[in-house]
């Protein structure tokens, strides 16, 4: 069983910054992947960033050069930094590890970017 807490969404204006954490009960760096996904109202959930155990990260195209994931073994946390922010990123995101094969999701975080 993994524990998630995410943090970070809020209201920001186009253009603006927002850091999102994922803290988990696990090692962080025993989590074979770890996701950031993201729903809009209306829209299916779509696969934001990954992370790997091993480092390497990969983002979808909507977000490609803007979102940067990264993580703190020290804290067992994992971050979304999203810059220069679109009103299109609005949405609820959601933190996913998934760890020896199970899938395990965060409550969600809102994130709406709007003037």
């Amino acid at each position: 069983q993994v524990q998630l807490a995410e943090s970070g969404g809020g209201l920001v204006q186009p253009g603006g910054s927002l850091r999102l954490s994922c803290a988990t009960s696990r090692n962080i760096f025993s989590i074979n992947v770890m996701a950031w996904h993201r729903q809009a109202p209306g829209k299916e959930r779509e696969l934001v960033a990954t992370i790997t155990r091993g480092g390497s990260a990969d983002y979808a195209d909507s977000v490609k050069g803007r979102f940067t994931i990264s993580r703190d073994g020290a804290k067992n946390t994992v971050y979304l930094q999203m810059n220069s922010l679109k009103s299109e990123d609005t949405a609820v995101y959601y933190c996913n590890p998934i760890v020896d094969g199970r899938s395990y999701w965060g409550q969600g975080t809102q994130v709406t970017v709007s003037s």
